[in-house]
C-alpha cells in the first residue's frame, strides 16, 4: 500500500477492529472486517456502520447560498425547505455527468453537499466557480468524521444513542451526541433505511464506539458495494461518468429544467432531453454459475451489444447480478442475453430495477 494514501481520522480504531485495508480513491479504506457476506447480511437484517469519511463535505452558506449552489448542480436545490435533501448531479458543458451527490438544506442560508471522494476537488471547483457575493464555501472533509449507520434497526439504535428527534426519510436534522453537535441525514447507499452522520473527529470516534457497543456490525467497502448493487444504485466511474447523461442512466429525477435557471450543462441537457434515448442502464441477473464483472462483454444473438458497467455476487439472491447500458430495444424485462466470462458464455436476463427494494418506513 503506497505511502501517499490519505488515512481516515479513525484509521487506528479500524485497525483495532481487524479491518483489512485497500486503496480507494486515494484513501486507505477498510474493505472488510469479519467478511463481506456477513457484513452485507448484518445490514439487511439489523444494522451495520460504515466509515465514509473519505466522502466530500462542502458547506455553502450565506444569503446567496441557494443561488450559488443552484448554478452548480442540476437539481433546483433552491426549492428545498430547511431540513430537506435531494439527489443531484454535476455536469460539464456537454451534459456529461461529472459527479453525483446529495444536497442537504440545513437552514435557509446553509447547505451541505456530500459528493464522491474521487471527485471532491471537482466539486469544490465547480461550486467555487459559481459562488456569488453573499455566499461562502467551507470544505470540512478533513476536520470531520462521516459515519453511515444502515439497516432496518438503525432508527431504533440511533434514537438510544443521540439527543433530538430523528429526521424522516430524505430529511436532515441537527442533533447532539452527548454535548457534541451531530448532523444526521436519513440517507444512504445500501438500499436500506439508515442515517449518514457527521461530527467532529472526537465525537465521531465516541459515536462509532457507542454503536459498536450495542452490537452494530462494522462494515467495509466490500459490503457497501454489494449492497448498493442489489439496490441498483449507480457507482460513479462505473455506471455513470462524463460519457453518460442523466436520461439514459435513469436519473432524470435529479435534473430540473422547469425553473428557468441557468446551470452548468443546462443547454446540453435540454438538447439531449429532446432526443430519443438510444441506450438505457438495465439490470441483468445471471441464470447460472459465474460472476459478471465490470467490463465484460454482453452479447445478444451472438453479437456484442454492451459491456457490464457493474457486476458481482448478490448475497441476498445467491446469484450474480449487474448493470449494463443496453440498446433500448433490449431493455424489456425477460430479454435473454449472454455475458462473456473468461471465454465462457453465461446466460443472463434483464430484470426489473432494482434487484432489492426495502420495506417502507417513515
Amino acid at each position: 500500500m503506497t505511502d501517499d494514501l490519505r488515512s481516515l481520522p479513525l484509521d487506528a480504531l479500524h485497525a483495532e477492529l481487524g479491518a483489512r485495508f485497500a486503496p480507494f480513491a486515494g484513501w486507505r479504506m477498510p474493505v472488510q472486517y469479519a467478511g463481506i457476506v456477513e457484513e452485507h447480511r448484518a445490514v439487511r437484517e439489523r444494522a451495520g456502520v460504515f466509515d465514509v469519511s473519505h466522502m466530500g463535505r462542502i458547506y455553502v452558506s450565506g444569503p446567496a447560498a441557494a443561488q450559488s449552489l443552484r448554478a452548480a448542480v442540476t437539481y433546483d436545490v433552491a426549492s428545498l425547505a430547511a431540513g430537506e435533501a435531494h439527489y443531484a448531479l454535476m455536469c460539464d458543458d456537454g451534459g456529461g455527468i461529472l459527479d453525483d451527490l446529495f444536497v442537504y438544506r440545513m437552514a435557509a442560508d446553509r447547505f451541505l453537499v456530500v459528493n464522491n471522494a474521487a471527485n471532491a476537488e471537482i466539486g469544490r471547483e465547480q461550486i467555487g466557480r459559481h459562488l456569488v457575493d453573499g455566499a461562502e464555501l467551507d470544505d470540512r472533509q478533513s476536520t470531520t468524521v462521516m459515519l453511515a449507520l444502515q439497516g432496518p434497526a438503525s432508527a431504533e439504535i440511533l434514537s438510544g444513542s443521540v439527543n433530538g428527534e430523528l429526521p424522516k426519510r430524505r430529511r436532515c436534522a441537527e442533533l447532539s451526541f452527548g454535548a457534541a453537535p451531530l448532523f444526521a441525514c436519513r440517507t444512504g447507499y445500501t438500499g436500506e433505511d439508515g442515517f449518514e452522520l457527521i461530527a467532529e473527529v472526537e465525537a465521531g470516534s465516541g459515536l462509532l464506539s457507542a454503536l459498536l457497543d450495542v452490537g452494530v456490525t462494522p462494515c467495509g467497502l466490500g459490503a457497501r458495494d454489494t449492497l448498493r448493487l442489489e439496490a441498483a444504485l449507480p457507482l460513479y466511474g462505473n455506471d455513470i461518468d462524463a460519457t453518460t447523461n442523466p436520461w439514459e442512466a435513469g436519473l432524470g429525477f435529479a435534473v430540473s429544467l422547469d425553473d428557468g435557471v441557468d446551470f452548468a450543462g443546462r443547454a446540453a441537457l435540454e438538447a439531449t432531453y429532446a432526443l430519443p434515448i438510444e441506450r438505457k442502464l438495465a439490470c441483468l441477473q445471471a441464470q447460472g454459475r459465474g460472476i459478471m464483472r465490470p467490463g465484460l462483454p454482453v452479447l445478444h444473438g451472438g453479437q456484442t451489444v454492451a459491456s457490464m458497467s457493474s457486476g458481482g455476487f448478490s448475497p441476498l439472491l445467491g446469484v450474480s447480478i449487474g448493470m449494463a447500458y443496453l440498446p433500448v430495444e433490449l431493455t424489456e424485462h425477460g430479454t435473454e442475453l449472454e455475458v462473456d466470462v473468461r471465454g465462457k458464455l453465461l446466460a443472463a436476463s434483464v430484470v426489473p430495477r432494482p434487484f432489492y427494494r426495502r420495506r417502507k418506513t417513515s
